[in-house]
C-alpha cells in the first residue's frame, strides 16, 4: 500500500503522524511511503531522517493525496484538503466530528473511508490512540494554569503548591479519565489541594488507590460542582465521551460564582467543551475572558510539545497503521473489532452512533459496508 503522511497545517500545530523509526518499520513489510517536505520539522526530523528510513519526500500535499491509498493527519483535515480527498481513500486521524458539522459533511461528500483515532477502542473501552495525547493534554492543563495564575498574565497571583505557612491553591478536576488522572497527579505534586471528580464509583475506587493524599475524590453532580467551583483556583475540563459531543457540566450561572481571575481549562474543547462558555482557542491566541474567569481552550494542546506527542502518538498508531496497511480497510475492520470502532464515515455513510445523534443524521453500522 502507499501511505501518504502529511504535513499538519492547523494553526501552530507542529507534531507529525509518523516518526522515521515508523517509516522504518513501514517500508520493511512492502509497503510504500510519501512525506510531504517539512512534515516532520516541528517535532525534529528533517527529510533526510525519513528518506534514509525509506520514504520518498514530495513537495506538495496535493500530490500526497494524489498518490496515496492511505493518508494520515495527526488533526482534522482542514478546509483546503476536504477536495483532495478521494472516494475509497483512507484516512487515519484524530477527527472530532460530533463537534463539527462542516467537517463531517465535507467528509460525507468525499466518499473516502474515514477513520477517526479517538474512536478506536479495546474491549475493556479503553482508547489507545487517544490516551497518550491525554496524558500530554493533563499534564499540560496544569502547567498551563499555573502559569496563568500569575497576576502578570491577569490571574489570581496564587502559586499552586503554596509555601511554608501559606495555603496551596485549589484545583477542581472534572472527570477522573486519562485527562484527569493526569492534571490531579500534576497538580498534587505541585503541591496544590485538588478535588477530582467523577460520576462512576468504581472508578472512584480506583483512584482512591492510587491517587496522592492530597487529591480528594466526590461524586461528580452538579450540586457538587455548583459548590466546589466557588473556592477553586483552577478548573480543569477533562470530561470525555468517545465519539460524542463534550456534555456541558460548567453553565454561566456557576462561572458568576468564581473567584475573579481564576482559572479554567477545558481539555474536551475538541468535542465541543464541557464548560458552557468555552470556544476553541490556538496556541497564538489561547486565552480569553468571560465573566471575570480566564479561559484556556486550545484544541490541540498537545501540538505545543511536538517532540514528545509525536514519539508518543506513533508508539500508538504505528500497529493500526500497519493493520490498514497490511490487509486493507474491509479485512481489518472484519478481523479487528478495534479498528472498525473507529470508522466514523464511510463511503458518505455516517458509521460511529455518536456523530449520527450530534447531527440527527442516518447511523449505518460500518460491518454493514464491509464486504
Amino acid at each position: 500500500m502507499i501511505i501518504g503522511i502529511l504535513k499538519e497545517i492547523k494553526t501552530e500545530e507542529h507534531r507529525v503522524a509518523m516518526t522515521p523509526a515508523g517509516v522504518e518499520m513501514m517500508t520493511a513489510r512492502g509497503h510504500e511511503i510519501l512525506v510531504e517536505t517539512r512534515a516532520g520539522a516541528g517535532s525534529g526530523f528533517d527529510d533526510d531522517l525519513y528518506r534514509k528510513a525509506g520514504a520518498r519526500i514530495i513537495d506538495t500535499a496535493a500530490d500526497v493525496f494524489a498518490r496515496s491509498d492511505m493518508v494520515m493527519h495527526v488533526k482534522e483535515p482542514q478546509p483546503s484538503e476536504y477536495g483532495l480527498l478521494r472516494k475509497g481513500q483512507i484516512l487515519f486521524t484524530f477527527l472530532h466530528l460530533a463537534a463539527d458539522r462542516a467537517l463531517t459533511d465535507a467528509l460525507i461528500k468525499t466518499g473516502a473511508v474515514c477513520i477517526a483515532y479517538e474512536t478506536i477502542q479495546k474491549k475493556d473501552g479503553s482508547l489507545p490512540l487517544l490516551t497518550p495525547m491525554s496524558e500530554v493534554a493533563g499534564r499540560m492543563a496544569v502547567q498551563e494554569a499555573a502559569k496563568l495564575l500569575e497576576m502578570s498574565n491577569g490571574g489570581l497571583g496564587v502559586l499552586l503548591g503554596g509555601v511554608p505557612g501559606v495555603e496551596p491553591g485549589n484545583v477542581l478536576v472534572i472527570g477522573g479519565g486519562v485527562v484527569g488522572i493526569n492534571a490531579a497527579k500534576m497538580a498534587c505534586g505541585l503541591g496544590a489541594r485538588v478535588i477530582l471528580l467523577d460520576a462512576d464509583l468504581g472508578r472512584l475506587r480506583y483512584l482512591s488507590d492510587v491517587m496522592p493524599k492530597n487529591c480528594f475524590l466526590l461524586m461528580s453532580t452538579p450540586a457538587v460542582i455548583r459548590e466546589r467551583i466557588q473556592t477553586a483556583d483552577v478548573v480543569i475540563g477533562a470530561v470525555l465521551l468517545a465519539g460524542a459531543r463534550a456534555p456541558r457540566l460548567v453553565t454561566r450561572e456557576m462561572l458568576k460564582t468564581m473567584k475573579k481571575g481564576a482559572v479554567m481549562v477545558d481539555v474536551a474543547i475538541d468535542q465541543g467543551g464541557c464548560f458552557e462558555t468555552s470556544r476553541p482557542t490556538t496556541h497564538t491566541d489561547p486565552v480569553f475572558v468571560e465573566e471575570q474567569v480566564i479561559h484556556y481552550c486550545v484544541a490541540n494542546m498537545p501540538g505545543a510539545v511536538p517532540r514528545t506527542s509525536t514519539l508518543a502518538l506513533t508508539n500508538a498508531t504505528l500497529p493500526y497503521a500497519l493493520e490498514l496497511a497490511d490487509k486493507g480497510w474491509q479485512r481489518a475492520m472484519r478481523e479487528n473489532p478495534e479498528i472498525a470502532l473507529g470508522a466514523n464515515v464511510i463511503d458518505g455513510k455516517v458509521t460511529f452512533p455518536g456523530v449520527a445523534q450530534a447531527f440527527d443524521y442516518e447511523y449505518t453500522p460500518a460491518a454493514s459496508l464491509i464486504n
